[in-house]
């Protein structure tokens, strides 16, 4: 039976959206339901990467511990989906207000997703957050917007 690429790529969006309420919420358990075990994530804290769920979940417990209220934004997703593996790329933004009561906009980043179908569901094997840098400085430029 030929797979419904479009029904497919809905499913995908689903758990992408189901990371942004998990954000909202604060809900690490919601979150770790969409990481593969195995996920290998190159986020943007150290170190250079983040393998299996558990660090992935450590990630975002960090973010909790210094967020009292957290957002989440995604823009201009768009994904290719195969038949057990899919690719996506975007912007994403997280913002919020801080365990000391400052309201931040946060900063857009470059956000690629790799999912993979495990036992039916899409979950994320691999995912890579970035921001572009200045060459001459080799700093982080973290004032664009998409």
């Amino acid at each position: 039976m030929p797979v419904n690429r479009e029904a497919e790529e809905s499913e995908i969006r689903r758990q992408v959206d189901r990371i942004v309420e998990a954000l909202r919420a604060k809900d690490l358990e919601g979150l770790e339901r969409i990481y593969a075990t195995d996920v290998v994530s190159f986020d943007v804290e150290p170190p250079l990467q983040h393998v299996g769920v558990a660090a992935k979940s450590k990630n975002w417990a960090n973010v909790f511990a210094f967020f009292r209220e957290v957002d989440y934004e995604v823009r201009d997703l768009r994904f290719t989906v195969g038949d057990d593996v899919a690719f996506g790329h975007g912007f994403g933004r997280l913002s919020g207000t801080t365990r000391t009561g400052v309201v931040t906009n946060g900063m857009w980043v470059r956000a690629t997703f790799g999912f993979r179908k495990v036992d039916g569901r899409w979950l994320i094997a691999h995912d890579q957050v970035s921001v572009p840098f200045d060459v001459a400085t080799g700093r982080g430029v973290a004032d664009l917007e998409p």
